[in-house]
């Protein structure tokens, strides 16, 4: 197993380069998921008079299950791995958590809002429905040249809904159509100009992402309840594995690692999410 101080630097970095994750909550997950429990209760507080009747409240209980999904990173080494130093190790472990860490993240958006396998960009039946691009219906077609009207719209789609929204993602092209939005030759939101991605928008967890279109997905922009309808965790536990022999990676250009003094490191993460509420959110999307 890595070691946990390795592990905890690898999810510091999936928050710093996650937009779903540095959105919304952490919980701890289970090798075998989590289960969160969504109580609908649809009508309202009864008043009661002195020796009045109660009636039924009403009220549905639903559970959703946050499973893992196992992502897989390896690279090659030089088979020095093996042999250096104890500092030596862990400081190419430390770099390989790093290179890691950052696929991970980028796996958790992608596999969560479009329910795609990041390297082969194609439907992953381990995902199967349980991700933004299907549950979340609540769309609003994008407009390059009021994107601002656009949110507001999808805003307004989740308070009909008695939602709220306390995160915003967006792809990098939306941010810069926010950037150019003027009125009398003033620019409205400057925070987005030259790039810059602010850490926040009138009071909502903000970040700009190209996981968010990944792969020229209709997805521009995501609005929504993060802070209480998603969830996401993952496993403490990540194993690695150092592959000696053969072609692990299937490359056969690269061939077989004995042959050419290589080692190949290989880190399985085991991450999960939940969309506990689809009426949550919006997307905005591309017709």
């Amino acid at each position: 197993m890595l070691p946990a101080r390795i592990v905890e630097s690898m999810f510091s970095g999936v928050k710093g380069h996650s937009s779903l994750a540095k959105v919304s909550g952490q919980d701890p997950m289970a090798f075998n998921g989590n289960e969160y429990f969504v109580f609908n209760m649809d009508k309202e507080a009864d008043i009661v008079g002195e020796n009045g009747a109660k009636s039924n409240g009403g009220g549905t209980v639903t559970s959703v299950i946050a499973r893992p999904v196992k992502f897989e990173y390896g690279m090659r080494v030089s088979d020095e791995f093996r042999y250096g130093t104890e500092e030596y190790r862990i400081n190419i472990l430390e770099q390989f958590a790093d290179g890691a860490s950052k696929k991970f993240a980028r796996g958790l958006d992608i596999g969560a809002i479009h329910g795609e396998n990041p390297r082969t960009k194609e439907a992953s039946e381990v995902i199967g429905d349980k991700h933004f691009d299907i549950k979340v219906t609540q769309t609003v077609n994008y407009t390059a040249a009021t994107p601002d009207t656009n949110l507001d719209a999808a805003v307004a789609l989740i308070q009909a809904a008695d939602g709220d929204t306390t995160g915003l993602v967006m792809a990098p092209a939306f941010a810069s159509a926010m950037a150019q939005i003027k009125v009398n030759g003033v620019t409205q939101y400057p925070e987005f100009r030259f790039g810059r991605k602010p850490e926040s928008f009138y009071g909502m967890l903000t970040d700009v992402n190209s996981t968010v279109n990944f792969d020229d997905a209709a997805d521009m922009a995501i609005i929504g309840d993060f802070a209480n309808a998603f969830k996401w965790g993952y496993a403490k536990e990540i194993p690695l594995e150092v592959i000696e022999y053969g072609n692990p990676d299937n490359d056969a250009e690269a061939g077989d690692l004995k042959a050419h003094n290589q080692v190949y490191l290989r880190a399985e993460a085991y991450i999960g999410w939940a969309i506990l509420d689809p009426t949550a959110f919006a997307r905005i999307i591309t017709a």
